[in-house]
């Protein structure tokens, strides 16, 4: 209950603080995503297990100097990036957050353009009748004015600060809830109670538009406001990549506790064997001097758990974060996805499902404002048995019929010039004053929602709805048009003559009741019921003797439903006096009761909904967008699965389907369940292979008999219907689901989705707020994901196995170097590097491939849909994947550490000194590393840019320039501790066996590429046509083809790029294209080499 005394309280207004303590306490929940079970570097909670702990507890055992082997600085550097980054984001995010300092009970004054601070209910303002305009974007993304309405008892409070300060009026409500478009409430004051509802509520988040002034009384306040409750914790959608990569960090964990165990057993029986001898000298530890050489063991083991937990560092997990973003400003930039005649760009509102957009199987799509334009046009209508209008214009000359001509509005000095009518018999039957007409067009001008306003001059409609516009307009240009509405008045001109109508009653549309009702009393005192509505739920409550004129208007309704057309049927009832008067008391009651009072309404509302006499029906038209049935073809040969769920009738959908190529007159086996029980439904699902369809023990054999079909196409679905059909599919297939709609009816299905697109159309934003993606057309849907979408997974593969590979190549070293130091968790790097090599050395090229890297461009990928095809099936990156690049690292790192030391065991300097020391050593190691590593990325760059080149050059220049300036006297004499390896790399790089070894390293580790390149030619063979009597094709034919493919230079985005095309060709006077793809040069060289040597060897 809400009570409001006598006294007026001041409401003050602070800003909150920047929660830094937060923002830390975020960052270092970031710790645990490398090992836990989120991937995402922005401080979402998370179920923490041990796993989530190990980055912080491996952190907290370096400062243990009896099991560490590295700096604090090694993992102190990279761990307070991460932590000021993350910070700072949060930080940024907390700092326009305001709250208001009112509570509950507080009458507060708001004007023009201010937001609306709680939910408050309305108590008066500056508009007559207690009105005012509000504008409800931040909660539904509507940008079409709203208005509220005070109750008219309050609104003679006016400004007066006395009456407002006297106001003691009790609210007993609702509790606290999510429901934006629902309030139930009732007001006491002055021995009256008096209902309340959302049409006379402010809620937090709106603002005040047009209006000077109004009072208000706070109702919720904090986090009881309807805007606060609908914050609730998200569930974050994840991609398939995001739940392999948990899983492999959990085998990477595991492989590396075994490699920590091997090496600390190794360990143990070195000491044992080994160390003993040198106890004399090299004196042992306190606890290890009591032969206790198992408690050494124990503290290798975790010596090494520190060393090796590189395998996934926390840059991974940064790297990831920054190539969504930039794929997702990629999306934003696109101009070929920009709506110029709506100013509306493409928009990415997630940066973690970027990958996801390439792996798409099956599309639900919404029909009206998805598929089709969603403006509205008054094509045809039927009354009083007889049909109007025509849909094409060219009709009339065709027939040269008056029947079809084009109708002149200029009688009417109040019609819409942008109003076409086809059709001038309806006007003639409007002139001759025609009684059944003139009801028809009196209900489209009475029964609606729609607001009036003047601009420049001219009358302008707000409509919630496309259809309302459409329909209130055709009233307006057939003479009968709204001019303005209070709450108890409605104005129409009638011909041209003011008419007033006393407003009794509004009965509500919804979508259980698929109608609307207004009860209204005219000049001359008759009461009447117009009602508008679905025809199956009006036909249900017409009197009988409307028996012939239903079934005309049936016959009317299928003919306008199989041309596409959207139909409403029209329906009026005379009101008795006394009976309408019973009937308000009782109304007046249910409005005021707060349990159940939806119920209650409901019911009356049905009580008074009957006996109704037929009108007629209208049909309006919404064109399918441009380029919608090529997107559609498009996306089928991608293997892409389109299904459409709309609320319309069977004939309206089907004829959709024609019309978007989803239907073709080639499929012979179109078959209809249109069951109305789960017998029915049950019998036609097994004979060809909705409702009922979706009823627990009918999902499977409905989703198995969908499966089967090119076209799937469900009518008359609910909201909620269309979740549940794309939860099924979600569910039991396996596969990654997109959803895509434009009204707040299509707002489950894209939060059940996989991915959920929004279409900023004429139904307002409420999709696009709820959606992960968003844009204006849906062609363009083709776009996202045939080329971002498939570009985004490529690169993220791509960007994974080169990661693993390069962190198990750096990490593994130590494994091995570890049979050759007693396996004393001695490092081979210089600790600096093991600092700067995930940071510095290596972070830029990996990004910049992770970015740029494609390998067809956009026009191919659009050309050749079928390149969709990998990403449905998981190929590029998976567990197999996996095994690959950790064998590939694994041989690397071998490689790495077995060459430099079998050339250097026994080698010495030029000037006959020995070249074989330790830091000599680790200088080697890190310079191939460095220098393997970027050679590997450059052979697996498919598209090279300039930002490629400065990265991958410029990150080895780096590397020299700061292995030079740390080996440096001047750095050693101001920090000798920390820079001991002084001198190193001058007396060690320049000898010419030392590059010798680093470049027979790095040829090493390339081998694999002649296996790759043996692989492709067998490929090319075997995918050759072959003549009857097997002739062989000849090699050179190959080798003059590829010869032909020269590099070709273009410019994309101001970068300068190199584009290698292969073509193959075969003799026998025939041309035939096995493949296109892009290598780089360096591959390129070595296919051609590959080639040769097998021409020379086939002789």
């Amino acid at each position: 209950m809400v009570k409001r005394d006598s006294s007026l309280q001041i409401t003050r207004f602070h800003c909150s603080r920047v929660r830094w303590r937060r923002a830390l306490h975020h960052s270092s929940r970031t710790l645990g995503i490398a090992y836990g079970d989120l991937m995402r570097v922005c401080g979402c909670s998370a179920t923490e297990t041990h796993f989530t702990k190990l980055p912080m507890n491996s952190y907290c055992a370096e400062l243990i100097p009896e099991i560490s082997s590295l700096s604090w600085v090694t993992t102190t550097v990279p761990l307070v990036m991460v932590l000021l980054i993350t910070a700072v984001k949060d930080a940024t995010d907390d700092y326009n957050e305001k709250w208001m300092n009112v509570r509950v009970g507080d009458i507060i004054k708001l004007e023009n353009n201010h937001f609306v601070t709680a939910d408050i209910l309305l108590l008066s303002s500056s508009e007559p009748y207690g009105l005012c305009y509000i504008e409800t974007a931040e909660l539904d993304g509507e940008t079409n004015l709203k208005v509220r309405q005070a109750l008219t008892v309050t609104s003679d409070l006016g400004a007066d600060i006395t009456k407002l300060a006297d106001f003691n009026g009790n609210i007993i409500c609702e509790p606290p809830n999510n429901k934006l478009d629902k309030f139930t409430g009732t007001l006491y004051w002055r021995d009256n109670k008096y209902p309340l509802d959302n049409e006379k509520m402010l809620l937090r988040g709106c603002v005040l538009r047009n209006t000077e002034w109004c009072f208000g009384m706070v109702v919720f306040a904090g986090l009881q406001t309807k805007l606060m409750q609908n914050c609730g914790r998200t569930k974050f959608k994840r991609t398939s990549i995001d739940k392999l990569m948990n899983t492999l960090v959990l085998w990477i964990f595991g492989f590396l506790v075994c490699m920590g165990v091997i090496l600390a057993i190794g360990n143990t029986i070195w000491e044992q064997k080994v160390g003993r001898s040198f106890s004399v000298y090299l004196l042992w530890d306190e606890p290890i001097r009591n032969n206790n050489v198992v408690f050494s063991g124990f503290l290798t083991f975790w010596s090494y758990i520190i060393i090796l937990n590189t395998m996934v560092p926390i840059s991974l997990y940064v790297s990831v974060e920054v190539i969504r973003l930039g794929h997702s400003y990629f999306i934003n930039w696109d101009r070929k996805m920009y709506y110029i005649q709506k100013d509306t760009p493409a928009e990415a509102r997630t940066t973690t499902l970027n990958e996801e957009l390439g792996q798409v199987e099956f599309i639900f799509s919404d029909k009206t404002g998805t598929l089709t334009q969603n403006i509205m046009v008054f094509n045809k209508c039927s009354i009083n048995g007889k049909s109007y209008g025509t849909r094409d214009s060219r009709c009339a000359f065709a027939f040269g019929s008056c029947v079809l001509e084009l109708s002149h509005f200029s009688f009417n000095p109040l019609s819409d010039r942008k109003f076409k009518f086809h059709d001038s018999s309806l006007l003639e039957a409007i002139k001759m004053e025609e009684p059944s007409v003139q009801d028809f067009f009196r209900l489209l001008a009475l029964c609606h929602t729609v607001i009036d306003d003047k601009v420049d001059r001219d009358l302008v409609y707000q409509a919630q709805s496309p259809d309302e516009g459409a329909l209130v307009t055709a009233a307006r240009n057939f003479g009968f048009v709204f001019r303005s509405r209070t709450p108890e008045t409605v104005t129409l001109y009638e011909m041209g003559t003011a008419v007033n109508y006393q407003l009794l009653a509004i009965l509500d549309f919804n979508n259980v009741r698929k109608r609307m009702s207004v009860i209204v009393r005219n000049p001359a005192g008759h009461i009447k019921l117009y009602c508008k509505g679905a025809d199956t739920i009006i036909f249900d409550r017409l009197d009988p003797s409307n028996h012939v004129l239903m079934n005309t208007t049936s016959e009317h309704l299928y003919e306008f439903a199989g041309e596409g057309l959207r139909t409403l049927a029209l329906a009026y009832k005379d009101l008795d006096e006394n009976v309408l008067e019973e009937w308000m008391k009782r109304l007046l009651y249910a409005s005021t009761v707060i349990e159940n009072r939806e119920e209650g309404l409901a019911d009356l509302y049905e009580e008074i909904e009957t006996g109704l006499m037929l009108l007629g029906a209208t049909a309006v038209e919404d064109k399918l967008q441009e380029g919608v049935p090529e997107t559609i073809a498009c996306l089928t040969l991608a293997n892409i699965k389109i299904w459409v769920l709309t609320g319309d009738k069977l004939e309206t959908a089907m004829n959709i389907g024609y019309s978007c190529n989803m239907l073709r007159d080639d499929m012979n086996e179109v078959f209809i369940i249109s069951g109305h029980s789960v017998l029915e439904v049950q019998q036609q699902l097994r004979l060809g292979l909705m409702a009922h369809a979706l009823e627990p023990e009918l999902e499977q054999v409905l989703l198995e008999t969908a499966c089967l079909c090119k076209t799937v196409i469900c009518c008359r679905v609910t909201p909620m219907q269309k979740a549940q059909v794309v939860e099924l599919v979600k569910t039991n297939k396996m596969a990654v689901t997109l959803a895509i709609g434009d009204g707040a009816n299509d707002v489950s299905m894209i939060k059940t989705a996989h991915i959920g697109v929004g279409i900023s159309g004429q139904e307002g934003m409420q999709a696009v707020l709820a959606s992960d993606y968003s844009f204006a057309q849906f062609r363009y849907l083709q776009r996202l994901l045939l080329v971002h979408g498939r570009w985004s997974y490529f690169r993220m593969c791509n960007f994974l196995f080169y990661f693993f590979y390069k962190n198990f190549a750096f990490t593994l070293v130590h494994f091995w170097f570890g049979f050759f130091c007693g396996f004393s968790a001695q490092t081979v790097y210089d600790q600096w590097f093991i600092t700067l090599f995930n940071i510095v050395y290596t972070s830029l090229p990996v990004l910049a491939m992770g970015l740029f890297d494609q390998d067809v461009n956009e026009a191919n990928s659009h050309r050749y849909p079928s390149l969709y095809r990998p990403g449905q099936l998981n190929v590029l990156f998976n567990k197999r994947q996996f095994f690959l690049c950790t064998l590939q690292g694994v041989g690397t790192s071998f490689l790495l550490f077995f060459i430099p030391y079998g050339a250097f065991c026994l080698v010495a300097r030029d000037d006959g000194s020995h070249i074989s020391d330790q830091q000599a050593f680790a200088v080697i190691i890190s310079t191939s590393l460095v220098i393997v590593v970027s050679v590997q990325i450059g052979l697996d760059t498919y598209y090279w840019t300039a930002v490629n080149h400065v990265f991958v050059w410029g990150s080895l220049a780096v590397y020299f320039a700061i292995l030079f300036a740390m080996h440096s006297d001047g750095l050693f004499s101001i920090f000798p501790s920390h820079f001991p390896f002084i001198g190193t790399a001058r007396n060690c790089l320049t000898q010419k066996s030392v590059w010798l070894v680093i470049m027979l390293t790095t040829v090493a580790t390339s081998v694999h590429l002649l296996m790759d390149c043996t692989r492709f030619f067998s490929f090319c063979c075997e995918m050759l046509p072959h003549s009857s009597t097997k002739a062989p094709v000849s090699s050179w034919t190959f080798l003059w083809g590829i010869a032909l493919a020269l590099p070709l230079r273009s410019n994309r985005s101001q970068m300068c790029s190199i584009r290698l095309r292969y073509g193959f060709f075969a003799g026998h006077g025939r041309t035939l294209t096995i493949l296109s793809c892009r290598k780089s040069r360096t591959e390129r060289v070595v296919w051609l080499v590959a080639l040769s040597c097998w021409r020379v060897m086939s002789g």
